[in-house]
């Protein structure tokens, strides 16, 4: 809901249970006056009350007692006295980058803009959500800023986006151009950020704010490894299940930035949205330019109670298709079982062997095209290896055993050693007279392009529309160095990211709307790109290529702090450091699969195999609909990790334990979470009899089950 109360001139957004305030002064100054609780008041002008600037701080002639350098500004600008960071600078055609946006009106209607080119959180009703749109222009320059929020109905979620015009009659450029910026009256803030690296991704890490810049970025052409677009803000001591705690997302899979300002107020700025390094924007009279979307989400009940929010949000409003609902298919994918090294009889007997352990789909990894046998070549010749590969005959006969079939693609690549970049050496991603860097044996794919995009969908094309293919894997394997492109003129190579990722954005889009039953799977090299932009366009992404089970926990409870289970690309592989148990029971929580030659399982794993495929049918919903609660997370105990999942009637309830580390039999009890205090659960497992309080306020008893490094057992519990 929002509302206006014009006397005072305040804007309120509510969703259930936040609610988020602007103010518009005198002068047409936009303020940020409250972000948090709930609250029945319009009238929040005294918490715009900051200590006085410095002496040196300037203010605006015609409003000598107010200072943006000590005010909670809704979208600070560059040059014009507020030396914080800023959100929006522009380069006028005189050559300075004063910028100074103020309010002009605003409208408030129901439902949501679609964000045309760029993936964004929707809504299938407009009953579900509603927004504002704040206008703001620059007198001098003439460039006009829409300010578009939407609050959803259904869930604590504000998503911000810029929609920046330029009114004027001179060109400009948009040297900084953010989606979005909170001004918290604190700095009693831990801030937590996901790092990482490849097959050690999104880490959990929190360290108190302190005075001057903290945060984040990538400069790598994608969300990357290293550091993922989400943070949040928790209170001083706020844990799982108290506290107060921000999160911030921004909706996007190229460079961005997020960092957060404590001044010498003990106030915090944050800002979020395309990082400014290496981007420049012109705008031409009359064009205009959108920023990525920013997701926020206030909760008062910990860690976990934000990421719960983000997974319902996610979940309802950013994965689309036949498969956001629709159950997926259990695969097995041929990379770890076979690398390079398969051909067509080879894959038949993973499909018959899958066919018999109940698995639903088969999936042809990385060397299936062009003369690919090692990872030097092809990239870039998206047409059957004939030689190594009768497609035709395998994938009838894999349908024929009534499986699915899937394939690997990574489009936005070329290998020097292909038929692609002798006959185009020029669309390789490069900067004339330099030699280019070369990683993983393969250059970057110039997407921006339009030629190369209408060459690269021609060959997805001829191979998706010839062949029934039920699923397609998206790789992105390099980051992005030498960034130039050969149809950008000089002045506008500072677009070249941002038009990369735009380009990635229409061709996955094409592939999902040309083939919408398709189930599509994103991936950068496990998860380099794993990101809501993504999600946009496929339900699931590959997590990591780091499979083994132990590690994956650092993984996946990172990941959970933003993203849902249902999002997560887990596998079962051949790793030898825990047993096939506790493999699977890691990889329950996510899409679940394996990755392995099935033909190489003993007969005993086969069995344990076999259990898991119809635990993974038993526990599908309640994983991917219920709410997850991280009971015990593995940056709080070396020795022990412990998740739930609990079904959103809380009728229904799955615990997972892992032992990650051996110690003295100490004593356990597990406090469980999300339960009805009032409800008698019964262990399915035991036969065993407690009611939700017990399990919640005393816990369960869990001591020495289990005992051993790496084990790991499961209880699940059902309501009478």
């Amino acid at each position: 809901m929002i509302t206006y109360n014009e006397p005072i001139r305040t804007i309120k957004l509510d969703t259930p249970h936040t609610s988020y305030v602007l103010g518009v002064l005198d002068g047409g100054f936009l303020l940020n006056l409250y972000y948090g609780r709930r609250l029945p008041d319009d009238d929040l002008w005294s918490l715009s009350n900051r200590l006085p600037s410095a002496s040196f701080s300037p203010s605006d002639p015609e409003y000598p007692h107010f200072s943006q350098d000590a005010s909670p500004m809704e979208y600070p600008t560059n040059g014009r006295g507020d030396f914080r960071v800023s959100a929006l600078s522009v380069r006028c055609a005189d050559g300075n980058s004063v910028t100074d946006m103020r309010y002009v009106s605003h409208r408030v209607f129901p439902g949501k803009p679609d964000l045309p080119g760029l993936p964004h959180l929707y809504a299938a009703d407009d009953s579900l959500c509603d927004t504002l749109e704040v206008t703001m222009r620059d007198p001098y320059t003439g460039v006009e800023a829409v300010l578009v929020y939407t609050v959803f109905n259904d869930c604590d979620a504000i998503s911000k986006h810029v929609r920046l015009t330029n009114r004027g009659e001179l060109p400009v450029k948009l040297e900084r151009a953010l989606s979005s910026c909170v001004d918290l009256p604190s700095m009693k803030y831990d801030l937590i950020t996901l790092w990482g690296r490849h097959a050690k991704e999104r880490q959990f890490e929190r360290r108190p704010l302190a005075h001057g810049l903290q945060g984040i970025r990538s400069k790598r052409g994608s969300s990357s490894h290293n550091q993922n677009p989400f943070a949040a803000l928790a209170e001083t001591g706020a844990t799982e299940t108290t506290g107060e705690v921000y999160g911030f997302n921004l909706v996007y899979s190229g460079n961005f930035t997020l960092t957060a300002e404590v001044d010498h107020n003990a106030t915090t700025r944050v800002v979020m949205g395309i990082e400014p390094t290496d981007f420049c924007w012109a705008l031409a009279p009359g064009e205009s330019f959108v920023t990525p979307e920013a997701v926020h989400v206030f909760s008062a009940e910990g860690l976990g109670g934000m990421s719960r929010v983000f997974h319902r949000c996610y979940g309802e409003h950013l994965i689309r298709g036949r498969w956001k609902t629709e159950k997926r298919p259990l695969l097995i994918n041929s990379w770890e079982a076979a690398y390079f090294d398969f051909d067509t009889e080879k894959l038949i007997s993973f499909a018959a062997r899958a066919k018999e352990l109940g698995i639903g789909m088969l999936v042809m990894d990385d060397g299936w095209f062009g003369k690919r046998n090692n990872d030097k070549s092809s990239l870039g010749d998206w047409f059957v290896n004939e030689d190594k590969l009768d497609l035709g005959r395998l994938i009838d006969t894999v349908h024929g055993m009534g499986l699915k079939f899937g394939i690997w693609y990574e489009p936005e690549m070329i290998s020097p050693d292909s038929e692609l970049y002798r006959e185009h050496p020029d669309w390789c991603v490069h900067v004339p007279g330099r030699t280019p860097s070369i990683a993983r044996h393969q250059y970057v794919l110039d997407v921006s392009r339009e030629d190369v995009r209408e060459n690269v969908f021609g060959q997805i094309r001829a191979v998706m529309g010839r062949y029934p293919i039920d699923y397609v894997k998206w790789d992105f394997n390099r980051n992005i160095s030498e960034a130039a492109s050969a149809t950008l003129p000089a002045e506008r190579q500072g677009e070249f990211f941002h038009r990369f990722v735009l380009g990635t954005y229409e061709l996955q889009d094409r592939l999902i709307r040309e083939f919408p039953d398709l189930l599509f799977e994103n991936c950068s090299g496990g998860g380099g790109r794993f990101d809501p932009g993504m999600l946009y366009y496929s339900p699931q992404i590959w997590a990591s290529d780091n499979t083994d089970p132990i590690e994956r926990l650092n993984i996946q409870f990172g990941t959970s702090l933003c993203y849902p289970a249902s999002s997560v690309g887990a596998h079962v592989s051949a790793c030898t450091r825990t047993g096939y148990r506790t493999k699977g029971d890691v990889a329950l929580w996510g899409t679940f699969g394996y990755e392995l030659d099935p033909n190489k399982l003993s007969d005993g794993d086969r069995e344990i195999v076999k259990e898991q495929i119809a635990e993974y049918h038993k526990y599908y919903d309640l994983i991917r609909g219920g709410d997850l609660f991280r009971l015990i997370c593995p940056w709080d105990d070396p020795f022990v990790c412990a998740w739930s999942f609990v079904s959103r009637d809380k009728r229904e309830a799955l615990v997972t334990l892992v032992r990650t580390l051996r110690q003295e039999e100490t004593l356990l009890h597990l406090k469980l979470q999300g339960l009805r205090p009032d409800a008698i659960y019964t262990v399915e497992e035991t036969g065993e009899k407690y009611s939700g309080a017990l399990l919640m306020y005393a816990g369960l008893e869990m001591t020495g089950n289990p005992w051993d490094d790496g084990e790991s057992c499961k209880v699940h519990l059902i309501a009478e």
